[in-house]
Protein backbone atom coordinates (compact mmCIF):
# COMPACT_ATOMS: atom_id res chain seq x y z
CA UNK A 1 0.00 0.00 0.00
CA UNK A 2 2.92 2.29 1.13
CA UNK A 3 4.68 1.91 -2.26
CA UNK A 4 1.36 2.34 -3.91
CA UNK A 5 1.14 5.71 -2.41
CA UNK A 6 4.46 6.44 -2.94
CA UNK A 7 4.10 5.62 -7.05
CA UNK A 8 0.85 8.06 -7.23
CA UNK A 9 2.69 10.87 -5.36
CA UNK A 10 5.60 10.67 -7.99
CA UNK A 11 3.24 10.34 -10.81
CA UNK A 12 1.34 13.56 -9.73
CA UNK A 13 4.83 15.30 -9.19
CA UNK A 14 5.54 14.24 -12.68
CA UNK A 15 2.84 15.72 -14.23
CA UNK A 16 2.77 19.11 -12.14
CA UNK A 17 6.36 19.24 -13.27
CA UNK A 18 5.06 18.52 -17.04
CA UNK A 19 2.35 21.06 -16.84
CA UNK A 20 4.76 23.84 -14.99
CA UNK A 21 6.77 23.65 -18.03
CA UNK A 22 4.77 23.08 -20.77
CA UNK A 23 1.32 25.04 -20.15
CA UNK A 24 4.22 28.47 -20.73
CA UNK A 25 5.39 26.75 -23.32
CA UNK A 26 2.78 25.84 -25.18
CA UNK A 27 1.75 29.77 -24.04
CA UNK A 28 4.58 31.28 -25.60
CA UNK A 29 4.95 29.16 -28.67
CA UNK A 30 1.31 30.17 -29.74
CA UNK A 31 1.93 34.13 -28.97
CA UNK A 32 4.99 33.67 -30.74
CA UNK A 33 2.75 31.90 -33.83
CA UNK A 34 0.96 35.16 -33.52
CA UNK A 35 3.66 37.02 -35.31
CA UNK A 36 3.14 35.01 -38.53
CA UNK A 37 -1.09 34.66 -38.11
CA UNK A 38 -1.41 37.91 -37.58
CA UNK A 39 0.96 39.27 -40.53
CA UNK A 40 -1.41 37.13 -42.18
CA UNK A 41 -4.42 38.53 -41.07
CA UNK A 42 -3.31 42.57 -41.80
CA UNK A 43 -1.74 41.44 -45.32
CA UNK A 44 -4.68 39.38 -46.43
CA UNK A 45 -7.24 42.47 -45.29
CA UNK A 46 -5.30 45.44 -46.55
CA UNK A 47 -3.11 43.43 -49.64
CA UNK A 48 -5.46 40.72 -50.55
CA UNK A 49 -4.15 37.08 -52.31
CA UNK A 50 -0.83 38.50 -53.74
CA UNK A 51 0.69 39.76 -50.07
CA UNK A 52 -0.38 36.63 -48.81
CA UNK A 53 1.56 34.86 -52.22
CA UNK A 54 4.56 37.43 -50.97
CA UNK A 55 4.70 36.56 -48.39
CA UNK A 56 4.36 32.56 -47.95
CA UNK A 57 7.46 32.69 -51.43
CA UNK A 58 9.31 34.68 -48.71
CA UNK A 59 8.90 32.36 -45.59
CA UNK A 60 10.90 29.46 -46.79
CA UNK A 61 13.55 31.42 -46.11
CA UNK A 62 13.20 33.22 -43.04
CA UNK A 63 11.80 29.70 -41.28
CA UNK A 64 15.08 28.53 -41.60
CA UNK A 65 16.25 31.18 -39.77
CA UNK A 66 14.40 30.94 -37.34
CA UNK A 67 14.80 27.75 -37.31
CA UNK A 68 18.82 28.80 -36.67
CA UNK A 69 17.62 30.28 -33.31
CA UNK A 70 15.36 27.36 -32.75
CA UNK A 71 18.68 25.01 -32.81
CA UNK A 72 20.54 26.89 -30.29
CA UNK A 73 17.33 27.37 -27.93
CA UNK A 74 16.70 23.83 -27.62
CA UNK A 75 20.49 22.29 -28.62
CA UNK A 76 21.79 24.47 -25.79
CA UNK A 77 19.00 24.10 -23.69
CA UNK A 78 19.04 20.09 -23.56
CA UNK A 79 22.65 20.50 -22.82
CA UNK A 80 21.64 22.92 -19.56
CA UNK A 81 19.05 20.81 -17.86
CA UNK A 82 20.74 17.51 -18.77
CA UNK A 83 24.15 19.51 -16.83
CA UNK A 84 21.57 21.02 -14.07
CA UNK A 85 20.57 17.47 -13.41
CA UNK A 86 23.73 16.38 -12.45
CA UNK A 87 24.43 18.93 -10.95
CA UNK A 88 27.24 21.09 -12.85
CA UNK A 89 25.75 24.34 -12.62
CA UNK A 90 29.54 24.92 -14.12
CA UNK A 91 28.88 23.43 -17.23
CA UNK A 92 25.32 24.58 -17.42
CA UNK A 93 26.59 28.34 -17.17
CA UNK A 94 29.62 27.38 -20.00
CA UNK A 95 26.63 26.12 -22.35
CA UNK A 96 24.83 29.16 -21.78
CA UNK A 97 27.74 31.33 -22.59
CA UNK A 98 29.05 29.53 -25.76
CA UNK A 99 25.04 29.11 -27.25
CA UNK A 100 25.43 33.85 -27.10
CA UNK A 101 28.34 33.12 -29.25
CA UNK A 102 26.75 31.05 -31.32
CA UNK A 103 23.78 33.11 -31.49
CA UNK A 104 26.00 35.52 -32.80
CA UNK A 105 28.37 34.00 -35.41
CA UNK A 106 25.05 32.74 -37.03
CA UNK A 107 23.63 36.33 -37.73
CA UNK A 108 26.10 37.37 -39.13
CA UNK A 109 26.65 34.09 -41.26
CA UNK A 110 23.07 34.56 -42.26
CA UNK A 111 23.38 38.16 -43.06
CA UNK A 112 25.64 37.70 -45.42
CA UNK A 113 24.71 34.49 -47.25
CA UNK A 114 20.72 36.35 -47.63
CA UNK A 115 22.54 39.69 -49.06
CA UNK A 116 23.86 37.47 -52.06
CA UNK A 117 21.00 34.54 -52.30
CA UNK A 118 17.71 35.76 -51.37
CA UNK A 119 16.19 37.00 -54.88
CA UNK A 120 17.52 33.55 -56.03
CA UNK A 121 15.76 31.69 -54.05
CA UNK A 122 12.23 33.55 -54.43
CA UNK A 123 12.72 33.09 -58.34
CA UNK A 124 13.43 29.61 -57.79
CA UNK A 125 9.93 28.88 -55.95
CA UNK A 126 8.34 30.64 -59.24
CA UNK A 127 7.75 34.02 -58.07
CA UNK A 128 7.51 36.80 -60.45
CA UNK A 129 5.92 39.93 -61.06
CA UNK A 130 4.32 42.06 -58.05
CA UNK A 131 4.45 38.36 -56.04
CA UNK A 132 8.60 38.52 -56.23
CA UNK A 133 8.66 42.46 -55.82
CA UNK A 134 6.30 41.88 -52.33
CA UNK A 135 8.66 38.70 -51.47
CA UNK A 136 11.60 40.31 -51.89
CA UNK A 137 11.17 43.89 -50.05
CA UNK A 138 9.60 41.22 -46.87
CA UNK A 139 12.98 39.53 -46.63
CA UNK A 140 15.42 42.31 -47.23
CA UNK A 141 14.16 43.62 -43.84
CA UNK A 142 15.55 40.06 -42.33
CA UNK A 143 18.45 40.04 -43.64
CA UNK A 144 19.95 43.36 -41.45
CA UNK A 145 17.66 41.78 -38.48
CA UNK A 146 18.91 37.80 -38.69
CA UNK A 147 20.86 38.04 -35.31
CA UNK A 148 17.63 39.56 -33.81
CA UNK A 149 15.30 36.42 -35.44
CA UNK A 150 17.92 34.03 -34.53
CA UNK A 151 18.25 35.58 -30.70
CA UNK A 152 14.13 36.03 -30.28
CA UNK A 153 13.64 32.14 -31.08
CA UNK A 154 16.87 31.00 -28.93
CA UNK A 155 16.78 33.23 -25.42
CA UNK A 156 13.06 32.77 -24.62
CA UNK A 157 13.89 28.59 -24.55
CA UNK A 158 17.38 29.29 -22.34
CA UNK A 159 15.28 30.90 -19.95
CA UNK A 160 12.51 28.54 -19.85
CA UNK A 161 16.07 26.24 -18.86
CA UNK A 162 17.14 28.60 -16.54
CA UNK A 163 14.14 27.91 -14.28
CA UNK A 164 11.95 30.52 -15.63
CA UNK A 165 9.18 29.36 -18.09
CA UNK A 166 6.81 32.20 -17.08
CA UNK A 167 9.16 34.87 -17.48
CA UNK A 168 10.22 33.07 -21.10
CA UNK A 169 6.51 33.22 -21.40
CA UNK A 170 5.46 37.02 -20.87
CA UNK A 171 8.51 37.97 -22.72
CA UNK A 172 7.02 36.58 -25.93
CA UNK A 173 3.62 37.74 -25.08
CA UNK A 174 5.27 41.27 -24.46
CA UNK A 175 6.80 41.08 -28.25
CA UNK A 176 3.61 39.60 -29.94
CA UNK A 177 1.91 42.58 -28.74
CA UNK A 178 4.35 44.89 -29.50
CA UNK A 179 4.16 43.37 -33.37
CA UNK A 180 0.06 43.73 -33.20
CA UNK A 181 0.26 47.13 -32.49
CA UNK A 182 3.12 47.94 -34.82
CA UNK A 183 1.92 45.74 -38.20
CA UNK A 184 -1.87 48.54 -37.64
CA UNK A 185 0.64 50.64 -37.44
CA UNK A 186 2.68 50.68 -40.93
CA UNK A 187 0.23 48.50 -42.94
CA UNK A 188 -2.94 49.62 -42.31
CA UNK A 189 -2.52 53.31 -41.33
CA UNK A 190 1.40 53.92 -43.07
CA UNK A 191 0.55 51.35 -45.99
CA UNK A 192 4.15 49.98 -46.07
CA UNK A 193 2.71 46.84 -47.58
CA UNK A 194 4.74 43.49 -46.48
CA UNK A 195 7.85 45.73 -45.86
CA UNK A 196 6.32 46.85 -42.77
CA UNK A 197 5.25 43.70 -41.69
CA UNK A 198 8.52 42.73 -41.60
CA UNK A 199 10.03 45.79 -39.48
CA UNK A 200 7.34 45.24 -36.99
CA UNK A 201 8.22 41.82 -36.44
CA UNK A 202 12.14 42.62 -36.55
CA UNK A 203 11.42 45.33 -34.02
CA UNK A 204 9.63 43.41 -31.69
CA UNK A 205 12.02 40.54 -31.92
CA UNK A 206 14.97 43.28 -30.91
CA UNK A 207 12.87 44.27 -28.07
CA UNK A 208 12.76 40.44 -27.00
CA UNK A 209 16.61 40.15 -27.48
CA UNK A 210 17.71 42.95 -25.20
CA UNK A 211 15.59 42.25 -22.30
CA UNK A 212 16.45 38.72 -22.47
CA UNK A 213 20.03 39.32 -22.47
CA UNK A 214 19.63 42.16 -19.47
CA UNK A 215 18.03 38.57 -17.89
CA UNK A 216 20.98 36.63 -17.89
CA UNK A 217 23.03 39.72 -16.37
CA UNK A 218 20.57 39.85 -13.42
CA UNK A 219 20.06 38.41 -10.03
CA UNK A 220 17.25 36.73 -11.18
CA UNK A 221 19.30 34.10 -13.73
CA UNK A 222 20.05 30.83 -11.56
CA UNK A 223 22.69 30.97 -14.16
CA UNK A 224 24.04 34.24 -13.78
CA UNK A 225 26.47 35.98 -16.51
CA UNK A 226 29.01 38.58 -15.91
CA UNK A 227 31.51 40.33 -18.85
CA UNK A 228 34.89 38.93 -16.99
CA UNK A 229 33.31 35.14 -17.80
CA UNK A 230 31.79 35.28 -20.83
CA UNK A 231 33.46 32.04 -22.73
CA UNK A 232 32.89 30.42 -25.78
CA UNK A 233 33.89 26.39 -26.08
CA UNK A 234 33.78 25.04 -29.25
CA UNK A 235 33.08 21.64 -28.32
CA UNK A 236 30.19 23.14 -25.85
CA UNK A 237 29.38 24.56 -29.43
CA UNK A 238 29.42 21.50 -31.13
CA UNK A 239 27.46 19.48 -28.87
CA UNK A 240 24.85 22.26 -28.77
CA UNK A 241 24.21 22.49 -32.40
CA UNK A 242 24.55 18.52 -32.65
CA UNK A 243 21.61 18.14 -30.15
CA UNK A 244 19.73 20.98 -31.81
CA UNK A 245 20.59 19.72 -35.31
CA UNK A 246 16.86 17.79 -35.43
CA UNK A 247 15.01 21.03 -34.32
CA UNK A 248 16.58 22.68 -37.48
CA UNK A 249 15.40 20.21 -40.17
CA UNK A 250 12.15 20.90 -38.09
CA UNK A 251 12.78 24.41 -39.64
CA UNK A 252 14.34 22.98 -42.71
CA UNK A 253 11.25 20.64 -43.14
CA UNK A 254 8.88 23.31 -43.12
CA UNK A 255 10.83 25.87 -45.28
CA UNK A 256 11.54 23.13 -47.77
CA UNK A 257 8.01 21.77 -48.10
CA UNK A 258 7.18 24.98 -48.44
CA UNK A 259 8.93 26.46 -50.91
CA UNK A 260 8.14 22.79 -52.86
CA UNK A 261 4.76 23.22 -52.28
CA UNK A 262 5.09 27.21 -54.05
CA UNK A 263 6.76 26.54 -56.67
CA UNK A 264 4.11 23.24 -57.73
CA UNK A 265 1.02 25.41 -56.71
CA UNK A 266 2.75 28.47 -58.91
CA UNK A 267 3.53 25.33 -61.74
CA UNK A 268 -0.23 23.89 -61.54
CA UNK A 269 -2.33 26.28 -60.32
CA UNK A 270 -2.07 30.24 -59.62
CA UNK A 271 -0.71 32.96 -57.07
CA UNK A 272 -4.72 32.56 -55.72
CA UNK A 273 -3.19 28.69 -54.74
CA UNK A 274 -0.07 30.37 -52.94
CA UNK A 275 -2.44 32.85 -50.92
CA UNK A 276 -4.61 29.91 -50.12
CA UNK A 277 -2.14 27.45 -49.26
CA UNK A 278 -0.80 30.78 -47.07
CA UNK A 279 -4.04 30.80 -45.22
CA UNK A 280 -3.99 27.14 -44.40
CA UNK A 281 -0.36 27.27 -43.11
CA UNK A 282 -1.24 29.67 -40.95
CA UNK A 283 -4.26 28.07 -39.21
CA UNK A 284 -2.23 24.92 -39.26
CA UNK A 285 0.47 26.70 -37.69
CA UNK A 286 -1.42 27.15 -34.14
CA UNK A 287 -1.93 23.51 -33.65
CA UNK A 288 1.76 22.94 -34.69
CA UNK A 289 2.74 25.37 -32.54
CA UNK A 290 0.90 24.26 -29.83
CA UNK A 291 2.37 20.69 -30.40
CA UNK A 292 6.02 21.91 -30.77
CA UNK A 293 5.07 23.65 -27.24
CA UNK A 294 3.67 20.89 -25.60
CA UNK A 295 7.21 18.91 -27.00
CA UNK A 296 9.37 22.25 -25.84
CA UNK A 297 7.67 21.75 -22.62
CA UNK A 298 8.45 18.35 -22.23
CA UNK A 299 12.05 18.71 -22.88
CA UNK A 300 13.56 20.23 -19.60
CA UNK A 301 11.93 18.35 -17.57
CA UNK A 302 13.10 14.62 -19.74
CA UNK A 303 16.86 15.79 -20.21
CA UNK A 304 17.06 16.70 -15.94
CA UNK A 305 15.91 13.13 -15.20
CA UNK A 306 18.15 11.54 -18.16
CA UNK A 307 20.77 13.17 -16.64
CA UNK A 308 19.54 12.10 -13.12
CA UNK A 309 18.54 8.81 -14.29
CA UNK A 310 14.97 8.68 -13.26
CA UNK A 311 13.75 6.37 -16.42
CA UNK A 312 10.21 6.04 -14.89
CA UNK A 313 9.24 9.25 -14.74
CA UNK A 314 10.40 10.18 -18.44
CA UNK A 315 8.09 7.34 -19.67
CA UNK A 316 5.14 9.28 -17.86
CA UNK A 317 5.86 12.30 -18.88
CA UNK A 318 6.82 11.13 -22.70
CA UNK A 319 3.41 9.47 -22.25
CA UNK A 320 1.23 12.55 -20.76
CA UNK A 321 2.74 14.31 -23.96
CA UNK A 322 1.43 12.17 -26.88
CA UNK A 323 -1.82 11.81 -25.15
CA UNK A 324 -2.41 15.83 -24.98
CA UNK A 325 -0.39 15.82 -28.64
CA UNK A 326 -2.53 13.67 -30.07
CA UNK A 327 -6.14 14.06 -28.76
CA UNK A 328 -5.24 17.92 -29.38
CA UNK A 329 -4.83 17.52 -33.02
CA UNK A 330 -7.96 15.15 -33.54
CA UNK A 331 -10.11 18.15 -31.62
CA UNK A 332 -7.77 21.08 -34.40
CA UNK A 333 -8.90 18.56 -37.20
CA UNK A 334 -12.82 18.59 -36.37
CA UNK A 335 -13.05 22.29 -35.48
CA UNK A 336 -11.44 23.25 -38.80
CA UNK A 337 -13.72 21.25 -40.78
CA UNK A 338 -16.88 22.60 -38.69
CA UNK A 339 -16.35 26.47 -39.27
CA UNK A 340 -13.95 26.56 -42.26
CA UNK A 341 -15.58 29.66 -43.54
CA UNK A 342 -15.34 31.99 -40.25
CA UNK A 343 -11.66 30.74 -40.02
CA UNK A 344 -10.87 31.77 -43.99
CA UNK A 345 -12.93 34.76 -43.47
CA UNK A 346 -10.25 36.12 -40.48
CA UNK A 347 -7.62 36.48 -43.51
CA UNK A 348 -9.60 37.13 -46.43
CA UNK A 349 -10.90 40.64 -48.16
CA UNK A 350 -13.96 38.61 -49.34
CA UNK A 351 -12.30 37.38 -52.31
CA UNK A 352 -14.55 34.05 -53.23
CA UNK A 353 -12.19 32.53 -55.71
CA UNK A 354 -9.62 32.51 -52.56
CA UNK A 355 -12.12 31.12 -50.46
CA UNK A 356 -12.95 28.29 -52.29
CA UNK A 357 -9.52 27.32 -53.29
CA UNK A 358 -8.67 28.28 -49.36
CA UNK A 359 -11.64 25.70 -47.99
CA UNK A 360 -10.69 22.57 -50.83
CA UNK A 361 -6.74 22.97 -49.10
CA UNK A 362 -8.06 22.88 -45.87
CA UNK A 363 -10.15 19.30 -46.31
CA UNK A 364 -7.34 17.95 -48.18
CA UNK A 365 -4.36 19.21 -46.21
CA UNK A 366 -5.02 18.32 -42.83
CA UNK A 367 -7.29 15.28 -41.92
CA UNK A 368 -3.84 13.77 -40.69
CA UNK A 369 -2.42 17.18 -38.76
CA UNK A 370 -2.22 15.13 -35.64
CA UNK A 371 0.47 12.48 -36.73
CA UNK A 372 2.64 15.67 -37.68
CA UNK A 373 2.23 16.79 -34.38
CA UNK A 374 3.30 13.24 -32.93
CA UNK A 375 6.41 12.83 -35.44
CA UNK A 376 7.91 16.61 -34.21
CA UNK A 377 7.01 15.40 -30.30
CA UNK A 378 9.14 12.45 -31.19
CA UNK A 379 11.59 13.93 -32.76
CA UNK A 380 12.27 15.75 -29.58
CA UNK A 381 11.73 13.36 -27.17
CA UNK A 382 14.94 11.91 -28.86
CA UNK A 383 16.70 15.06 -28.55
CA UNK A 384 15.91 15.15 -24.95
CA UNK A 385 17.45 12.02 -24.24
CA UNK A 386 20.30 12.53 -25.66
CA UNK A 387 19.74 10.34 -28.73
CA UNK A 388 20.54 13.01 -31.29
CA UNK A 389 21.20 10.77 -34.43
CA UNK A 390 17.23 9.01 -33.61
CA UNK A 391 16.22 12.65 -33.38
CA UNK A 392 18.03 14.04 -36.60
CA UNK A 393 16.66 10.52 -38.52
CA UNK A 394 13.04 11.31 -37.90
CA UNK A 395 13.54 15.02 -38.65
CA UNK A 396 15.48 14.04 -41.87
CA UNK A 397 13.16 11.08 -42.99
CA UNK A 398 9.70 13.89 -42.60
CA UNK A 399 11.16 15.64 -45.58
CA UNK A 400 12.55 13.03 -47.47
CA UNK A 401 9.32 10.98 -47.27
CA UNK A 402 7.19 13.80 -49.00
CA UNK A 403 9.28 13.84 -52.39
CA UNK A 404 7.79 10.99 -54.04
CA UNK A 405 4.39 12.04 -52.69
CA UNK A 406 5.49 15.74 -54.62
CA UNK A 407 6.67 14.60 -57.49
CA UNK A 408 3.62 12.31 -58.58
CA UNK A 409 0.25 13.05 -57.13
CA UNK A 410 0.32 16.58 -58.66
CA UNK A 411 1.04 14.63 -62.37
CA UNK A 412 -1.89 12.06 -61.35
CA UNK A 413 -5.00 14.55 -59.82
CA UNK A 414 -3.16 18.25 -60.57
CA UNK A 415 -3.35 20.47 -57.85
CA UNK A 416 -5.47 18.50 -55.07
CA UNK A 417 -2.14 16.40 -55.69
CA UNK A 418 -0.61 18.90 -53.83
CA UNK A 419 -2.63 19.44 -50.88
CA UNK A 420 -2.42 15.28 -50.57
CA UNK A 421 1.05 14.70 -50.04
CA UNK A 422 1.84 15.96 -46.62
CA UNK A 423 -0.98 14.22 -45.18
CA UNK A 424 -0.46 10.87 -46.71
CA UNK A 425 3.25 10.99 -46.03
CA UNK A 426 2.43 12.06 -42.71
CA UNK A 427 0.71 8.41 -42.74
CA UNK A 428 3.95 6.83 -44.27
CA UNK A 429 6.24 7.93 -41.55
CA UNK A 430 3.79 7.79 -38.74
CA UNK A 431 4.42 3.50 -39.30
CA UNK A 432 7.96 3.85 -38.91
CA UNK A 433 8.45 6.39 -35.80
CA UNK A 434 5.37 4.74 -33.70
CA UNK A 435 7.77 1.36 -33.37
CA UNK A 436 10.51 3.38 -31.93
CA UNK A 437 8.56 5.42 -29.33
CA UNK A 438 6.85 1.97 -28.48
CA UNK A 439 9.72 0.85 -27.48
CA UNK A 440 11.04 3.82 -25.68
CA UNK A 441 8.02 3.30 -23.64
CA UNK A 442 8.06 -0.12 -22.93
CA UNK A 443 11.60 0.14 -22.15
CA UNK A 444 11.20 3.12 -19.53
CA UNK A 445 8.36 1.02 -18.08
CA UNK A 446 10.39 -2.71 -17.93
CA UNK A 447 13.13 -0.70 -15.81
CA UNK A 448 10.72 0.80 -13.82
CA UNK A 449 8.68 -2.73 -12.61
CA UNK A 450 12.91 -3.96 -11.90
CA UNK A 451 13.70 -1.43 -9.67
CA UNK A 452 10.27 -1.66 -8.23
CA UNK A 453 11.33 -5.41 -7.22
CA UNK A 454 14.76 -4.41 -6.52
CA UNK A 455 13.18 -1.95 -3.48
CA UNK A 456 10.67 -4.34 -2.46
CA UNK A 457 13.14 -6.84 -1.68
Amino acid sequence: MADTITEINESNSTSRTFWRYAIPSVAAMLVNGLYQVIDGIFVGHYIGFEGLAGINIAWPVIGLVAGLGILVGMGSGSLISIYRGEGNNNQAQQTLSTGFGVIILAGLMVMMLLAMLAPTLLIAQGATGTTLQMGSAYIGVFTWGAIFTIAAGALPMLIRNDNSPNFSTALLMLGAVINIVLDYLFIAHMNMGLKGAAIATVISQSIITIIAVGYFFSAKSELRLCLGKLTFSPSLAARSIGLGTSSLFMYCYFSFILAIHNKLFMTYGSPVHVGAFAIVGYLMTMYYLLSEGIASGMQPPVSYYFGAGQKEKIRATLLLAIKVVVISGIAAVVFLNLYPETLIGLFSNGDPQLAAETENGLRLHLFSMFLDGFIALSSVYFMAVNQGGKALAISAGNMLVQLPFLYLLPQWIGVDGIWLSVPLSNIVLFLFVAPLIWRELQGKRETAITMQAIQSQ
